[in-house]
């Protein structure tokens, strides 16, 4: 499969397979990602194409263990949101999104498996009216990935495999990281760029204008 590449600003954005192009990377102090957990989502009534969602397939099957085996050996940490559908080692650090459901048909929460050491974490916000506009069933809110990275401050360069719409791109974009960003899916992949672009552009004035506060955090008793 050939791979495109583009540069924008410190982020280098891959469109292709991740199994083909993880052998080729190297440098990367963290991995932040959130791969497609194979439970369908697409057949749900409340997401369709219609909506522009990028392609009807893209969460049939989850990556194999193999593949998640090799991303998360690729860096000193990880955070593996869906942790809790592969066959990733106990962990004391999970971090948990509670989405303040109130009763919708949705998750009340989400799950990320961690190789970090440290107690477990719950970042608090409901996904509606998400930074702008939802692109993609199951877009991750930039507040939400910029917590991620909170969770590695050493790490200079992020990883994710499974890029999406970009998230993880944006709070790294917005935050001055280093990111390392692979799509197979090509609607995702020009959305990504653009969302990314767009950051980069405005980094610098987002770092000043960031709420000093941090969302309602407490531990998590396991």
């Amino acid at each position: 499969m050939s791979v495109r590449e583009e540069i924008i600003g410190n982020a280098r954005l891959l469109l292709g397979d991740c199994r083909e192009i993880l052998p080729t990377l190297t440098g990367v102090d963290a991995v932040v990602t959130d791969p497609p957990y194979g439970i369908g989502i697409t057949k749900s009534h409340r997401i369709s194409t219609s909506r522009g969602f990028g392609g009807v397939d893209w969460d049939e099957s989850t990556p194999d263990a193999a593949t998640i085996a090799a991303i998360v050996s690729m860096a000193p940490s990880a955070i593996v949101w869906g942790g809790n559908y592969f066959d990733l080692p106990p962990t004391r650090c999970v971090l948990v999104w509670d989405k303040i459901n109130e009763g919708r048909d949705f998750a009340d929460l989400e799950m990320a498996w961690t190789n970090i050491d440290a107690v477990a974490r719950i970042f608090r916000r409901r996904p509606m009216n998400m930074d702008g506009g939802k692109v993609h069933p199951t877009q991750k809110p930039i507040e939400l990935m910029r917590w991620c990275l909170e969770k590695v401050p050493a790490a200079k360069t992020i990883m994710d495999p499974f890029m999406g719409s970009g998230s993880t791109g944006v709070a790294c974009a917005q935050l001055g990281r280093k990111f390392v960003g692979i799509e197979v899916n090509p609607t995702y992949y020009e959305i990504a760029l653009r969302r990314i672009e767009e950051a980069s552009k405005q980094g610098d004035l987002i770092r000043d204008v960031l709420p000093q506060t941090k969302p309602e955090q407490r531990g998590l008793e396991l």
